[in-house]
């Protein structure tokens, strides 16, 4: 039994375009990785180990360090990160920003509310 996707959708003239979650993710992890300073993506979103087992559709969005809400008339992401050390959080995390709403508004056309940051580590590779 295939497993129920979520989508973005995009009423257009001569019908919709549906965009899939996935897609939006890795259009966020692509272009976060391409941002100097950022080590790496976390896998675990903060959730407790609870959390993983018994919600598992929110585990799976998390898998590539990604939520997307996409209840609104934009999305909202939330990527969580690992900053290289000496690096600036602050500016990296701001660079960050810009490079996926850029990303995603350019390649899907939806309109990005809000990308947040957590900076969950630093690496010192």
């Amino acid at each position: 039994m295939a497993e129920s996707k979520e989508y973005m959708t995009l009423p257009e003239e001569n019908g919709s375009i549906n965009i899939a979650e996935e897609v939006i993710a890795a259009i966020a992890v692509g272009a976060v990785r391409d941002v100097e300073g950022v080590s790496g993506m976390m896998t675990n979103l903060g959730g407790s180990v609870t959390d993983l087992v018994t919600n598992r559709k929110n585990a799976q969005k998390g898998v590539r360090g990604v939520k997307i809400d996409m209840t609104g008339a934009a999305l909202v992401l939330d990527l969580y990160l690992t900053v290289r050390y000496g690096h600036p959080i602050p500016e990296v995390a701001g660079n960050a920003q810009k490079a996926v709403a850029s990303s995603i508004e350019a390649m899907t056309g939806c309109a990005v509310e809000a990308v947040n940051i957590h900076v969950c580590g630093v690496s010192l590779e």
